[in-house]
């Protein structure tokens, strides 16, 4: 062994190495290994001869230096070499490692992680190796890996995803956690395409545990790169530059390949699942457009499902609260940070799904769905299905639903697969929810009408399937269904020859809902389609979408086939004149519109028209009446019903004959002339008629419970619309004509004595209790009111004369006034043609607006209440009243032009106009004028008061300040001039509405609870106390709260009270959540609670009335020591974690809570059970909450090491109470009769009956 050493030497020391190569070919790898292993102290110098004769380009050589290698890691971490000795072997490979070949290199790679999962690296010190050897291996073109290639790039990130696979490696929590720790940090330096594969094995990681942190840093980074992504957008656009770090589309594919990974690994591992639901349950600030469609996807499995969905339904109904409350809530405006909205990250995660997220897209539409069937719209009474018009979202529940709409027309619009899916489930539900509002799912409808009508005619063939149930869905339904797919009809011929074909089938129908369906139907077929010469055929061509797509489909109908389409559709309709009542009805109702929006039909519709009214009309001159009643009614058995509504056919009449068209033929004018002879004769002899002629005298019997009483009924309201019909008529075509006019106030008398005479009756018995719906149109009430009060042209003063000289038909005018806005509030439309138009209804609501206004505003109400002695409500009263309909159902129904209308009101030349462009100028103006309209009713004398005037007043008074910015300074006097109000006055008329006046300004310009405070003080002064011998301290900070309204004030109060606790519920929830700056939030909830705190003591000892008032004070007490529980729990938090340390004020209010509050609340307990006399769940309920709260008080003081309970009182037992009554009795007993002993038995019979278990 001694010489083959020195040969090596001898040769080493050779100028030339291919001796020494040719020596060390000689020997097998065996005796390499022998002469390493036996030669330890000399390895180093032996290692740098064996990698001189073993050079890199020779097989021979590399295997040798491979062995080499292999020889030396292990010697190295066996701890046996010198710690310089290793150190210097392991340098020199480092020298020679890039002269490796690739094959050489992955094998020496996979030795060290396979080292390193096996535990196998003792002192680590070959370890400094293993980066050299990855970046030589990154360098190579290409590695041989299984039965392919890879990059020697890719092949090192192999090669690092296996070594991150840590499942083989024995790890104890606290380094697992440190691995885990440190590869989440590491996110942020790698590639984005590496994240997947890192994800992976850091879930399979999570088998070991740390799951939560695991699945926190991954969507932590994923929401932190959507943040910044938006971020550099809204930059981008600020600066018209494209800047982006990372481009979207690779982004969100990194994303759904991450959550493929997350979703395989809960399916494997529960217990993952669970920890991830878990983390989102406490809290939806956690959310984010990635964990929601992670949610959405974890979704498909189904033991998770309801979970998910129930979440999601609880955070996004929570956060529609939340935002509620702050948009509220100037304190919280203040303190909290800006609301985040989980609605928008759900639509993000619509538009994030683009990107080949098809796992998620099937979760989205089970979202949608979900949310329309929950939060939709609810059956009315009885479950009749209760169908209004849509109005602006404004609850939470109806928030919810719209959002729900939106995702699936989102999702409809950029997703092909799903589209077939969400088209058949709406359709679905229109067909089969039929006891059940739909007009959401409608909305829907009309919605994927309207942005994607191409892509829907695709789907034609669900749509038709549709048609075929008409005749059996409810009329709203159908109504709703047909008006959404007219845009569809105007480009697809076969669709619309369907719809024909199922509407001739139901006209026929036995259900009486078909036919009224065919009737709609067909109406909306010739409102929509100007088929005859009022279109031509290169005009056929429909515009219908956004994309601007041209879809010419009538190009093979010629004029005469258009106008044979429509006279069809006609002949079909008059059927329904030989039909009921309401078939009718809807007819003349829909012949309106028709005539407005194809004029060409009119021709045709006067003739239906007149052949129908002549079947009812007298044409006999001298005869009286000029209408024939008995033929409009018809009975069966007992039973007496309308027939014919005549008054509906008469108005549709009138308007087509006073609808004149400049172009129209012969043919037309003849019809429209007779319309009109008749509409004159019938005039002329109205007037004539008496009330006796119709058998309608004041002996007639009106009573419901009759068929004679009935039938009276009936005649009475079509006498009345007939009177109303032709009131119209005149006025439309009397053109100022004096004459005429009074022939209109004739009209108007026999209308007035015949109203007067059913009103009379109405307090007898049973009979009609309210007047008719009038069937004047909104139209012409405005042009009437116009003409009435506010037309100053000298030409039409002596006709106008006639009208205003009677005060019954100003009140009657302005009264059907108040009727057309109240019937636009709740349905959303009114009566007659434009009924339906929005914009016409909002004109003509401004013109009332301006008429009402002036009214009101230039003859006080004190002028008519001084010559009028009935017990009515004046004209200036009614005007009001109007004006406060109108800015409510503008508010509703039109939210965006409440500084439009307000513009229309110019009542006055003296004061200076505002600025019609400020909202809140314009807006206060008005408000101005009716600040001192109340200012003079509360400055006159009792006499000249009128309650129901300053109610009115306040009630617009709070309407018009919902416009004002809460940061204008119009906003602060208005705030000055209420509370100055409600300090100098003692009315009790209106003290309920100038309270809620007053809470809603304070709660938008600052924390109301000092205002809280004075109230509660007051009304413990006017009340006194539960204890009736305590003196309560005399105090009077608002001269509104008095004996009188005293109790009004507390039930409004406990509004305010509500608001507050809500308020307080908020902000400790987001003072949880907010570690790192709860010292703000901290200090302004203690505070908050502070002062509610003082003010419920106040309360709970004021000697309140039994019943809603108690109970509601006995909740809110309750809900007030949950808050303080929560807030106890966050300290406990607290002083478990780093800072140890209980916040002093926080021990004030635990002082205040247990000295003031609790022991009243114990006394108020006994004191509303004496006065209740019935069981109630608030009393339990607080009590439980008090134990509660002391409960978590004493671990607090554990954890703080703070004595807590040494502020809190021990309460009453609630175990029983002692009937004082009966002890004394028993007692008194006792002392006179000592023979008799009290026992046992007698003394149960002394116990109260009604004994309380322990809660």
């Amino acid at each position: 062994m001694k010489a083959e050493m020195e040969k090596i030497v001898s040769l080493s020391d050779g100028d030339s190495t291919a001796e020494l190569q040719e020596y060390l070919s000689s020997l097998t790898d065996d005796q390499v290994l022998y002469k390493l292993r036996n030669r330890r102290r000399r390895s180093c110098i032996l290692k740098v001869w064996y990698l001189s004769g073993s050079p890199p380009s020779a097989p021979e050589g590399c295997s040798r230096r491979l062995l080499l290698y292999q020889h030396c890691i292990p010697l190295c971490e066996s701890g046996d070499l010198q710690a310089d000795v290793a150190a210097d072997i392991i340098g020199l490979l480092m020298l020679e490692t890039h002269n490796l070949p690739g094959p050489s290199l992955a094998q020496l790679a996979s030795l060290f992680v396979e080292a390193i999962k096996g535990g196998m690296m003792g002192s680590g010190k070959s370890l400094e190796l293993f980066p050299t050897v990855l970046t030589a291996l990154a360098a190579c073109e290409a590695v041989s890996y299984g039965k392919g290639e890879l990059s020697g790039e890719e092949y090192k990130k192999q090669l690092i995803n296996s070594l991150c696979s840590s499942r083989d490696v024995p790890l104890a929590p606290e380094e697992l956690q440190f691995v885990v720790e440190k590869v989440l940090r590491m996110f942020l330096k790698l590639e984005l395409q590496e994240i997947p594969p890192l994800v992976y094995q850091l879930l399979l990681l999570s088998a070991k545990g740390c799951k939560k942190q695991i699945l926190d840093g991954i969507i932590s980074y994923f929401k932190e790169q959507d943040l910044r992504q938006e971020e550099e957008r809204k930059d981008g656009e600020s600066m018209d530059l494209e800047v982006q770090s990372i481009p979207q589309d690779q982004l969100r594919h990194v994303e759904g390949t991450t959550i493929l990974h997350i979703v395989f690994a809960i399916r494997l591992d529960h217990e993952l699942g669970r920890e991830f639901l878990k983390s989102f349950k406490t809290s939806y600030g956690e959310l984010c457009p990635f964990s929601i469609a992670l949610l959405l996807s974890v979704a498909r499995i189904q033991r998770y499902e309801e979970q998910v969905f129930d979440l999601l339904k609880g955070a996004i109904i929570k956060s529609y609260k939340d935002e509620q409350l702050q948009q509220g809530s100037k304190f919280l405006q203040d303190l909290l940070p800006e609301h985040c909205s989980v609605a928008h990250m759900i639509l993000d995660t619509v538009k994030n799904s683009v990107f080949g997220w098809d796992h998620v897209t099937q979760g989205l539409v089970q979202l949608g769905f979900f949310l329309l069937d929950t939060f939709g719209p609810r059956p009315g009474p009885f479950g009749k299905a209760s169908e209004g018009s849509a109005t602006i979202a404004k609850s939470p529940t109806q928030q919810a639903c719209k959002l729900g709409g939106r995702i699936l027309l989102e999702g409809f619009k950029v997703h092909e697969p799903i589209r077939g899916e969400i088209l058949e489930q709406v359709l679905n539900r229109l067909v089969t929810k039929t006891a059940s509002p739909v007009n959401h799912f409608i909305e829907l409808f009309s919605d994927i009408v309207v942005s994607a009508p191409m892509i829907l005619l695709e789907s034609s063939s669900k749509v038709t399937e549709t048609f075929d149930h008409l005749s059996y869905l409810p009329l709203a339904t159908v109504q709703g269904l047909l008006k959404a797919v007219q845009p569809l009809l105007k480009v697809s011929m076969s669709l619309k020859d369907a719809l024909i074909l199922v509407l001739r089938k139901a006209m026929f129908s036995s259900q009486l809902d078909g036919r009224k369906s065919a009737v709609t139907g067909f109406l909306l077929l010739l409102k929509n389609f100007k088929v005859l010469g009022s279109l031509a055929s290169s005009q056929c061509s429909q515009t219908i979408s956004s994309s601007q797509i041209q879809v010419d489909v009538h190009s093979r109908y010629n004029s005469a086939a258009n106008e044979a389409f429509c006279l069809e559709i006609l002949s079909s309709l008059r059927r329904c004149l030989g039909q009921q009542a309401d078939v009718r009805l809807m007819l003349y109702e829909g012949f309106h519109d028709v005539l407005r929006r194809n004029s060409q039909l009119a021709s045709s519709i006067m003739q239906t028209l007149l052949s129908q009214l002549k079947r009812y009309y007298e044409p006999e001159q001298d005869l009286l009446p000029p209408v024939k009643l008995e033929p409009c009614i018809t009975a069966q058995g007992d039973q007496v019903f309308l027939q014919e509504p005549l008054v509906l056919c008469l108005h549709c009449s009138s308007y087509a004959s006073v609808c004149v068209d400049d172009d129209q033929d012969e043919e037309e004018e003849g019809y429209q002339s007779e319309l009109q002879t008749i509409l004159e004769s019938m005039t002329r002899r109205m007037i004539k008629s008496e009330l006796e002629d119709f058998e309608l005298d004041k002996s007639a019997e009106f009573s419901l419970g009759s068929s004679v009483g009935v039938k009276n009924n009936i005649y009475a309201v079509l006498v009345m619309g007939v009177y109303e019909v032709l009131i119209e008529y005149n006025f439309m075509k009397g053109n100022y004509s004096k004459s005429r006019f009074e022939e209109l106030m004739e009209l108007f008398n026999r209308y007035h004595k015949l109203a007067d005479i059913l009103k009379e009756k109405s307090g007898k018995g049973r009979v009609l209790s309210k007047t008719p719906r009038s069937l004047l149109t909104m139209g012409f009430v405005s042009t009437l009111l116009t003409m009435l009060f506010r037309d100053s042209t000298l030409s039409r003063e002596e006709a106008l004369s006639v009208l205003r000289s009677s005060g019954e038909f100003l009140r009657y005018s302005v009264s059907v006034a108040l009727q057309k806005i109240q019937q636009l509030e709740e349905t959303g439309h009114t009566d007659g043609p434009d009924g339906q138009n929005a914009e016409k209804t909002f004109r003509f609501l401004c013109d009332m607006t301006s008429v009402l206004m002036w009214r009101y505003t230039n003859i006080p109400s004190v002028v008519e209440e001084a010559g009028r002695k009935e017990k009515r409500s004046s004209l200036s009263l009614l005007c009001l009243e109007g004006l406060l309909r109108i800015f409510t159902t503008c508010q509703q129904r039109y939210p965006d032009k409440m500084a439009q209308l307000l513009s229309a009101m110019d009542i006055s030349d003296d004061d200076t106009e505002p600025d019609n462009g400020n909202v809140t100028e314009i807006t206060f103006f008005y408000i101005r004028q009716f600040q001192r309209a109340l200012f003079t009713q509360l400055s006159g004398g009792e006499e000249e008061f009128n309650s129901k005037e300053a109610q009115l007043l306040v009630s617009i008074l709070s309407v018009l300040s919902r416009q004002l910015k809460p940061s204008s300074q119009q906003f602060v006097q208005m705030i000055t001039w209420t509370v100055k109000i409600c300090k100098e006055t003692k009315d009790s008329a209106f003290c309920k509405g100038l309270l809620s006046l007053l809470f809603s300004l304070q709660v938008l310009y600052k924390s109301p609870a000092g205002l809280l405070l004075e109230l509660c003080q007051d009304i413990h002064s006017q009340l006194g106390d539960i204890d009736q011998d305590v003196e309560v301290e005399k105090q009077s900070h608002f001269a509104i709260v008095n004996m009188k309204t005293a109790t009004t004030t507390a039930v409004s109060l406990l509004v305010l009270l509500l608001f507050l606790v809500l308020c307080a519920f908020l902000c400790v929830g987001e003072a949880t959540q907010t570690a790192d700056q709860q010292d703000p939030v901290e200090k302004a909830v203690t505070l908050q609670l502070g002062t509610l705190l003082t003010a419920l003591n106040e309360l709970v000892q004021t000697a309140l009335l039994p019943g809603t008032c108690t109970d509601t004070l006995l909740r809110e007490l309750t809900r007030t020591y949950t808050i303080l529980t929560t807030l106890v729990k966050y300290c406990i938090q607290l002083c478990s974690g780093q800072q140890g340390v209980l916040p002093a004020r926080f021990e004030k209010l635990v002082k205040l809570s247990g000295s003031h509050l609790t022991p009243q609340c114990y006394s108020f307990i006994t004191y509303a059970q004496a006065k209740l006399l019935r069981e109630t769940k608030a009393i339990p309920n607080l009590i439980f909450s008090i134990e509660q709260y002391e409960k978590f008080l004493i671990t607090l003081s554990k954890k703080s090491k703070v004595n807590l309970m040494q502020y809190m009182k021990l309460s009453t037992s609630r175990d029983f109470r002692i009937n004082a009554a009966s002890l004394d009795a028993a007692l008194q007993e006792q002392d006179g009769s000592q023979q008799t002993p009290v026992t046992q038995e007698a003394e149960e019979t002394q116990e109260p009956k009604h004994k309380r278990r322990k809660q």
